[in-house]
This record gives C-alpha cells, sequence and structure tokens, in this order.
C-alpha cells in the first residue's frame, strides 16, 4: 500500500464525541473532517460497529477515515450502544434498538454546523450490515451507502446457517462478541465511570450462541433486517463489493439483480477484507473509489463513478490447492447488468463417476437410472477451511483428494478447451436417504492432471430443509426426493487437460454440524444433475486490464509489538481412541498505541473434536482472552463457549470471568440446553 499525506483537504480529528441518544444513553464517535469545514460544511460518513474505535480498530481505522476527511469528507466512526466506549449494553447483533440509535446519529450529524446535512455509510461485516440495514430504513438525511462482506439474508446466507444446516462459524463468531461485548470502556476516556459501565455489561451479557440456536427456523428473528424480505425498501445507490475467498460471496450479485436503484459490484479474490487490505491479493485502490462514489452521489460530481459495467468480478485462474496466498493470478472482467447476458447454464448429468456432456438446463429431468451411494465419515471436512476467511492463520481448504475418499464423486472428461464459470452453480439431486435428518455437502473442484483437487465453490443442504427453511419436514427413509443444493457465487477459469469435479457427501466437520446419525445417500445417475453458469471464453471482458489504482491510504498509527502473535491451524488424529481434532489459534500478541499510552492483547483459541463416527461426540470449543493495560489500569476478560448434543439436544456450556491486575471480580457461568429442531 502507497501512503500518501498531501491530501486535498488539511484535517482535524476529535477523539471522542459523545453523540446522545433518545433514551439517555450516549455513544462514543471519533471523527476526522477538513479543517475548513468550520465555515464549508461537508457530507458526513459514517462507520458503525462495535469492535472498538479507540484500540483495536484504531490502526485500520487510521488508514482510511483520514484519507476520505482528506478528500473533503466528515467521516465518523461511533462504537455501537454498550461496546468501546460507548454507553450501554450490546444484547444481541442488528437489533431494533441498534438501528434506530444509527437512525438518531446519522440525524445527529446531519444537524452538525460542519456537515451539509448529507451522509453516507461505509463498512465491511457488521458496519456493512449496519449501512444495509439502515438503508431500509430510509432517513431523510442518507444519500448512498458503500458496502463490504455483508449479506441480504441473515438465515440462509450468514455465518449461523447455510441451507438449513448449522455453521461451526455460529459458534465460533458468537465466542467473538461474547468476548468483545464484555470489554470495559477506557478510564482515560470515560472517567471513573468506567467500572460501573463494565459491569453493567458484564451482568446483562448472554453467550448469543444460545439465541441463534433458539432459533434453527427462519423465522421472524431472522427476516428481522434481512433486508432481502423487501428489496424496494432500499431506495439510495448501492456500492456492493466482497470476495470470492469470504463467505459473503453471494450478496453482491443478489442486490445487483434485485435493487431498482444505482448500483455497482465488486467481487476481488479476497477474503474477509476491505478490497484495499485484499487478501490474497491483488487490493485494489478502494479508497480511490470511494471518493468517487461520494464526490458524485454526496456532493454531485459528474464523474462517470457508474459508467462501465454493473459488475466487475476477478475471473481466478487456476492455482495448485493451499490454505493461504498471496495473489491469485486472474483478470478483471465486467459484466454490464446482472443477471448477464453472458452467463449461460450449462447443465450437465451425473452418471456413474462422470459428470455427462452438457444437456438444454430447461429439458425435463430423465428417469433416474442406477443409485450411487455414499455414508461418509466425520473426517470428511477437516479440510474444509473456515465458512469466511480471514486469511490469518491459513484458513482455505487444502487438496480435496483426502475429502474425496469419503464422498461420492463425479469427474469430467479432460478438457479440451479452457471453462470458464462466474456465478452460483448448482446441484439437483433424484435421492434417497436412510435416516429421517441427513445432510448433503456439494463440491466443486478444479483437477489438475496430477491429481491434486482444489475446491472451486461448494454448498450444504439440510435435506429436511430441502422445500422449506421455515417449515422444515423429516424425511420418509428409502422415499425418492428431488432436493437442489445452490453453491455459493465464484469466478473461476479451468484450464484444458484439468477436470471439474463434483463431490458429494453427508458430513462436512468442523464447518458444518452433523446430523444426528449418519445416512447412507442414494443419488439416481442421469436424473442428478450439476448446472454451470458458463461465461464463454469469447466474451468481452468490457474493462481494461487494470481497472483500479494502486492501494493507497493514510499512514497507519504508530504502535509497537510488545509480544508476538501466533497463528495455528493443526488436525489431529489419534489412531488409538480415534479422536479427532481441529485446534485454531488467532493470538494477535500484545501491542501497545503510543499515542495513548495503552497495551491491548486479543487471543482467540477454538477447538472442535469428534471421536471415530460417533455423530454425537462432535463438540466446539471456544476461548477467548482480551486484555488492557496502563500505568495501574490493568483489566482483563476471558470467555469459554462449549458446544456438544446428543441426538436430540445441544448442550452449551459457557463462563465469563472479569480481572482487575490479577483479582477476578466477575464471573459467570451458563449451563443451557436447546432442543434439536431437525437439525
Amino acid at each position: 500500500m502507497r501512503y500518501v499525506t498531501n491530501l486535498p483537504y488539511e484535517t482535524k480529528e476529535e477523539e471522542h464525541v459523545t453523540i446522545p441518544m433518545s433514551d439517555g444513553v450516549r455513544l462514543s464517535a471519533h471523527i476526522w473532517r477538513p479543517t475548513s469545514s468550520d465555515q464549508e460544511p461537508v457530507p458526513a460518513v459514517l462507520e458503525y460497529i462495535p469492535y472498538r474505535k479507540r484500540d483495536l480498530t484504531a490502526v485500520r481505522d487510521s488508514i482510511h477515515h483520514p484519507y476520505l476527511a482528506g478528500h473533503g469528507y466528515a467521516c465518523v466512526r461511533v462504537d455501537l450502544r454498550g461496546t468501546g466506549d460507548s454507553e450501554g449494553v450490546l444484547r444481541d447483533e442488528y437489533l431494533e434498538r441498534e438501528q434506530a440509535d444509527a437512525e438518531e446519529v446519522l440525524a445527529w450529524l446531519a444537524e452538525q454546523p460542519w456537515c451539509d446535512g448529507g451522509t453516507g455509510m461505509m463498512g465491511i461485516s457488521w458496519g456493512a450490515f449496519a449501512a444495509l440495514q439502515v438503508a431500509a430504513r430510509r432517513p431523510p438525511s442518507l444519500k448512498a451507502i458503500a458496502i463490504a462482506s455483508f449479506t441480504d439474508d441473515r438465515h440462509a446466507d450468514d455465518m449461523h446457517y447455510m441451507g438449513g444446516a448449522l455453521l461451526s462459524d455460529n459458534l465460533a463468531e458468537a465466542g467473538t462478541m461474547f468476548a468483545y461485548g464484555t470489554c470495559p470502556p477506557d478510564p482515560a476516556v470515560v472517567g471513573e465511570r468506567w467500572r460501573e459501565m463494565w459491569h453493567e455489561r458484564l451482568e446483562n451479557t448472554e453467550p448469543w450462541v444460545l439465541e441463534w440456536l433458539r432459533h434453527q427456523r427462519r423465522d421472524d428473528y431472522w427476516r428481522h433486517a434481512s433486508v432481502c424480505e423487501d428489496y424496494t425498501s432500499v431506495r439510495c445507490p448501492v456500492l456492493a463489493s466482497s470476495g470470492w475467498a469470504d463467505g459473503y460471496s453471494n450478496a453482491v450479485t443478489r442486490l445487483l439483480g434485485n435493487l431498482d436503484v444505482p448500483r455497482k459490484g465488486l467481487i476481488g479474490p479476497w477474503s474477509h477484507k476491505f478490497p484495499h487490505l485484499g487478501e490474497p491479493g491483488p487490493a485494489i485502490g478502494y479508497l480511490q473509489e470511494l471518493v468517487r462514489w461520494w464526490d458524485h452521489w454526496l456532493k454531485g460530481v459528474d464523474n462517470g463513478v457508474m459508467d462501465g459495467p454493473m459488475l466487475l468480478a476477478w475471473m481466478q485462474d487456476s492455482v495448485p490447492p493451499s490454505t493461504s496466498y498471496e495473489e491469485r493470478p486472474g483478470r478483471w472482467v465486467g459484466e454490464p447488468h446482472w443477471p448477464s447476458p453472458h452467463i449461460r447454464p450449462e447443465t450437465h448429468p451425473l452418471t456413474r463417476h462422470t459428470i455427462g456432456p452438457a444437456q438444454d438446463a430447461t429439458a425435463a429431468p430423465s428417469e433416474g437410472g442406477a443409485a450411487m451411494t455414499v455414508r461418509s465419515p466425520l473426517s470428511v471436512g477437516q479440510f474444509a477451511g473456515k465458512w469466511a476467511s480471514y486469511n490469518a492463520p491459513p484458513d482455505l481448504p487444502y487438496d480435496q483428494r483426502e475429502e474425496d475418499g469419503g464422498s461420492l464423486v463425479f469427474d469430467s472428461e479432460p478438457l479440451t478447451e479452457p471453462v470458464e464459470i462466474l456465478g452460483s452453480p448448482s446441484v439437483e439431486l433424484d435421492l434417497s436417504v436412510s435416516e429421517p435428518v441427513a445432510l448433503v455437502a456439494a463440491r466443486l473442484s478444479d483437477v489438475s492432471p496430477d491429481g491434486a483437487a482444489t475446491r472451486v465453490s461448494y454448498g450444504i443442504l439440510n435435506l429436511t430443509r430441502r422445500d422449506s427453511t421455515e417449515t422444515p419436514e423429516p424425511l420418509e427413509p428409502g422415499r425418492r426426493y428431488r432436493a437442489t443444493i445452490p453453491l455459493n457465487g465464484v469466478a473461476q477459469a479451468f484450464p484444458p487437460g484439468h477436470r471439474i469435479r463434483l463431490s458429494l457427501s453427508t458430513s462436512y466437520w468442523p464447518l458444518a454440524w452433523p446430523a444426528p446419525k449418519p445416512a447412507l445417500l442414494s443419488v439416481h445417475e442421469h436424473s442428478s444433475t450439476l448446472t454451470l453458469p458458463v461465461r464463454p471464453v469469447e466474451e468481452p471482458d468490457e474493462v481494461p486490464s487494470s481497472p483500479f489504482g494502486e492501494p493507497e491510504g493514510t499512514p497507519p498509527l504508530a504502535m509497537t509489538q510488545v509480544t508476538p502473535p501466533e497463528e495455528r491451524w493443526d488436525v489431529k488424529r489419534d489412531l488409538i481412541d480415534y479422536r479427532s481434532e481441529l485446534d485454531i489459534v488467532k493470538d494477535r500478541g500484545t501491542v501497545r498505541f503510543e499515542d495513548i499510552g495503552l497495551e491491548a492483547g486479543r487471543r482467540a483459541h477454538e477447538r472442535y473434536t469428534a471421536v471415530a463416527d460417533d455423530f454425537t461426540s462432535v463438540g466446539g470449543e471456544t476461548t477467548w482472552t482480551m486484555r488492557f493495560r496502563r500505568d495501574d489500569w490493568d483489566v482483563r476478560v476471558v470467555t469459554r463457549t462449549r458446544l456438544t448434543c446428543d441426538e436430540t439436544d445441544f448442550f452449551v456450556d459457557a463462563t465469563l470471568d472479569a480481572y482487575e491486575a490479577d483479582r477476578r471480580v466477575f464471573s459467570h457461568t451458563w449451563n443451557e440446553q436447546v432442543p434439536r429442531d431437525l437439525l
């Protein structure tokens, strides 16, 4: 990244500005704005998240907020209620109170003498969720949003559930928020009230995984804040981006296809990162794109920002399997609108061990032939990587050949010509199973001539949700059903000599929680199909080879690494008691923020275990340690959440311990049971 200091506007910042809410709670904001805005008001751009602006996101914030401020905007970074230096308690994600707070923040911003009355919202992940959800509420000052790594469907396409199957990231993210939501505010900011505010958070917190497990079907809990329930509610322009390695690779194209407002889409090779910090690379000059976006929609500049393709996507070249990549080779391709006229579905029947030649996608399915069967061991999924890659530690899927040993595998013939796909593949199965609850995972891989298999995309379906995630129904063992499994969106080039592989398994642990019992899956050939969204190679890319500038931002905040970080991703298997384990450590070490004299450390440890092929032996555990220290102020929060099961219930055991120095000042334990609902 190129760091720049010579910007069009001289800026100033206010590190702690309180914004009053209608119920008396005050939120804490960090504001960067042009010095000239005292006399010449400017538009305001809000980022609204729970991840602690004063320390844990301070370095990242220092790269892009001063940059945007230096181009003529008041950039405002607000800690959500109950996080960082804001008052109150954060009880769950995306609640009505959170969204109402955001509307009040926007109204407050629009009324400030340094703001011209127009606002925008930006963010990644939670910040993007917030911007999209608030846009659907149509606050009067909000003129446009720019969002990265998000979803419009909280149940079907988030880290909680996938195809009605429970994801392990449901536990992992709950562990993250259990830790972040129980950290104290900084006494240097809030003064002597810090301890009172901290204990209010500690005493009113429950592990969020409990609430998420209480809603295993798509119900009103998930419909709330899912913009897909009414796309017409969004009336402002939207710039939407994500990465193919992210868990959120699908929502960009859904917004492009369903919104009726000015919109642009951008999908790179990245994991869960802003595009200007994108890993795997290439990262792009995203902040320059944001300046153009805001200049047009907040200042009325006629700069051609809406010219060109509606969607820019990174067409990924074939690569050997790896758990991380510094760069993904490929090229940018453009689509004039979405759905694209360039994409044609090619449907291939599944025959014994092969993917057959393409057939008319509109043709009725043929009579099913012989049944092919599989009952996968729990070991299938140990090399699946994370639902959402953060590229730290290495968390992408590894060589799929070991996974394929416990799967039903279909290969194409070696390709004689290159094949490129852009969009969401899908699998339609004519199937039967031996149990009333069963799961199917479908993986699409690029198989090189030496046999190495790189996963390209995947999808999961809890077959009790085959027709509806709102009203699931148990399966009748032996009865034949038709079920469609959508795979994650992707842009991928398959070169000549390679094969395209579809693999089907009845387990995918620990990425997804397994069914209560192992099931025998029978798939009928000919009437089961794979549909690929083929983009003909001869189609013009419609974009320059390098449509973006080099990533740039303002110099990051100074910090010192006091203790080193640690990253670990270990797969273990004991052949005496047949216990398998995935052990993940994400330790940022301790860093010192020189400007405020604060040391902060955070360590996350995830462990997922199983014994042999006992589907009720699976368990996940996430432990977080958060520590903050300055002079004689030394506080620490340790959270632990363990999720286990039997055939009928989930069991949540959690602890929350808070310390001042070495003295424990708060402790709470939860031991809860939640019935499994055809899951």
